[in-house]
């Protein structure tokens, strides 16, 4: 597995494991519109020619928000995920980054455990965050 920044020709596969990954997939424009962003930064992970997973996240000081993580279904549970975090966070670490935020799912317990496991900590919910009207717990990491 090879793990690198998003390209251009990325996307149309990376919005097709989103559509497997979520109830509520961004749309190939808008992970494209993310893709220009200038405060982006993108995580790929590929094995056999083929994009398995992915991440990014948008910098704003000394701030980040992890926008996305998704891996595959049949490639999970083999460390993915947090390759991808960790990638995105020495990153941020690298251009002044001391806070990593992100929103997950109230019932997505195995994202939740991964997120632990990485040192993040849960700090508020955010009521009816998703368009389903989930709740979100935001988390945060100290860099």
């Amino acid at each position: 597995m090879e793990l690198r920044k998003w390209k251009y020709e990325d996307i149309m596969e990376i919005a097709a494991l989103e559509k497997q990954c979520f109830s509520d997939p961004w749309s190939f424009r808008m992970l494209a519109d993310s893709f220009f962003g200038e405060n982006v930064v993108t995580a790929a992970a590929e094995e056999g020619g083929k994009v398995i997973g992915y991440a990014f996240a948008v910098l704003a000081g000394e701030d980040a928000d992890i926008a996305n993580v998704a891996v595959s279904p049949a490639c999970r549970r083999r460390g993915i995920a947090s390759q991808l975090l960790a990638r995105l966070e020495a990153h941020a670490a690298s251009v002044g980054v001391r806070r990593v935020f992100l929103e997950v799912r109230v019932s997505n317990a195995p994202a939740m455990a991964l997120y632990i496991k990485r040192g993040y900590v849960g700090r508020y919910v955010r009521p009816r965050y998703y368009g389903d009207g989930e709740d979100a717990l935001v988390m945060e990491k100290a860099l």
